[in-house]
């Protein structure tokens, strides 16, 4: 994998090729967000990375929250909300740029 400087980003900080991404680029671009990536934020990324490799689409915000519904036995309330307390600036903004994602043209935040 390539060393960390060497990440094509574009001006907004969103990795430009997703194939290039991996953890030690995560932990930068959380650090850059003021974030620092422990147990709870692995399992979304995962998804998210999971997701976007079967789809070649990057998740909604609701496929996320269904899968903190499914997976780790949140309600949905509760799985928003745990959501956005761990990326208090937004979907896109944060949990989209840490998971490797090229940022969405347009968005629905479900």
């Amino acid at each position: 994998m390539l060393n960390a400087a060497h990440y094509v980003r574009d001006i907004e900080g969103y990795i430009v090729n997703p194939y290039d991404w991996d953890s030690s680029l995560a932990k930068q671009m959380a650090a850059e967000e003021g974030l620092e990536l422990t147990q709870e934020y692995w399992p979304i990324l995962q998804f998210m990375r999971d997701y976007w490799m079967d789809h070649h689409i990057i998740p909604d915000v609701r496929h996320v929250v269904e899968y903190l519904v499914s997976a780790q036995h949140y309600d949905k309330k509760s799985a928003k909300q745990h959501l956005f307390q761990l990326f208090p600036y937004g979907y896109v903004k944060q949990a989209c740029k840490i998971a490797g994602m090229q940022r969405p043209r347009a968005w629905s935040t479900g």
